[in-house]
């Protein structure tokens, strides 16, 4: 028998995955959300409820949370304790991210996801692995340790298949100065999104590895190539690329006039989407040691030694608000670069409907697009 809703919920607005429907309602059973309609059927209980409800955050790269770092911690706990870290903060899916290292490490942190996949009740909240590294650009490489960058090898391609075969969900960024379009093909033939980042290289090179397969690219702006007038460089491409692109909102990372500019100069819709790049700070504490060196929280920004960004101390709850009362993203993209296009790009739309789903995975918004809890909770704790 197919359920019925006992409750409808009434808030200012849903979002879909597509748009923002104002006065549309939710029809729930329970701790499950079943349908979504204009209106609740004559004689339905209704609930009213102040916001805007919408689907959970998908972040696409995160290195940490919870004071865990998988690059220091490759073990399914530590993959769990990132996920229930970001889910605090309204970021239901994240895809856990190994950066460059020793070939050792990404081997243990392919084994930790297989394992967690693996496990009698997956954690929903893990979508897959991001390999980002370790076949990079040294000019380019960032936070990521020089001595670990290397020319493609075919261990990288045994792991990539290796999590493909499980079904497992894998982004991995690469550079043209160490992976060829050959490379790339390999890598997309097994269903991987190769992404394109930390790169120094020419548009040309990266139309190459767009023609053999890249579909994707990482954190634009930050650590690639930038657009000059006579050299377009790795920026340059993506913008004019019909690839996604993730970007960080931290208005540290990158400037919010120019995550304006990338935002009405791409040349196909819903093909940006928010990643936070966050560490273990998000959720833990403001200190923690990468490659066996101090990385401090100062001002809201992560730093190393050498002076670099490593990574972010950033929430997608966070971003997506400075997209809109920064940037001045209208909400439906805003709500579509942190929810819709990801989940686009993971092969999963389910992920970005607000139907048949667990209402701990929808959130409430206030008018100034913050994030004040989930279905869940206010199902639970709100008078009938």
């Amino acid at each position: 028998m197919t359920a019925q809703p006992d409750l409808w919920i009434l808030p200012d607005a849903i979002y879909d995955g597509t748009r923002l429907r104002p006065g549309a309602a939710l029809g729930v059973a329970g701790d499950r959300s079943l349908t979504l309609a204009d209106n609740p059927p004559p004689g339905a209980p209704v609930r009213r409820m102040a916001g805007t409800l919408t689907p959970g955050f998908l972040d696409l790269q995160v290195n940490g949370g919870g004071d865990a770092l998988l690059n220091n911690d490759q073990s399914p706990e530590a993959l769990h304790r990132m996920a229930a870290a970001h889910r605090r903060f309204g970021t239901v899916g994240i895809l856990p991210t190994v950066i460059t290292d020793a070939p050792e490490v990404l081997a243990r942190a392919v084994e930790a996801t297989l394992a967690a996949f693996a496990e009698p009740r997956p954690d929903r909240s893990l979508l897959g692995l991001h390999i980002e590294g370790p076949h990079l650009s040294l000019p380019r490489r960032g936070t990521h340790a020089a001595e670990w960058i290397r020319p493609f090898e075919p261990a990288t391609l045994a792991h990539v298949r290796r999590l493909r075969e499980a079904g497992i969900f894998v982004k991995i960024t690469v550079a043209p100065e160490t992976t060829s379009p050959q490379d790339v093909s390999r890598l997309a033939a097994t269903g991987a999104v190769v992404s394109i980042g930390h790169s120094d290289a020419t548009a040309a090179d990266v139309r190459a590895l767009l023609e053999a397969g890249a579909t994707c690219f990482t954190h634009l702006f930050n650590a690639m190539s930038p657009m000059l007038n006579r050299s377009p460089g790795v920026t340059g491409a993506c913008i004019n690329s019909t690839a996604y692109a993730g970007i960080i909102c931290d208005g540290i990372h990158v400037a919010d006039e120019m995550v304006g500019l990338a935002l009405r100069a791409r040349p196909l819709p819903g093909r940006m989407f928010l990643v936070s790049d966050a560490m273990c700070t998000v959720g833990g504490s403001d200190h923690f040691r990468l490659y066996g060196r101090d990385i401090w929280l100062k001002d809201g920004r992560l730093v190393n030694a050498e002076g670099s960004l490593a990574g972010a101390h950033v929430t997608m709850a966070e971003g997506l608000r400075r997209l809109i009362t920064a940037v001045g993203a209208a909400p439906d993209t805003a709500l579509d670069m942190a929810v819709s296009a990801p989940a686009r790009l993971l092969g999963r739309p389910e992920l970005a409907s607000p139907e048949r789903r667990a209402a701990a995975d929808l959130l409430i918004l206030d008018a100034n697009w913050q994030v004040t809890g989930t279905l869940a909770h206010h199902l639970a704790t709100q008078p009938a």
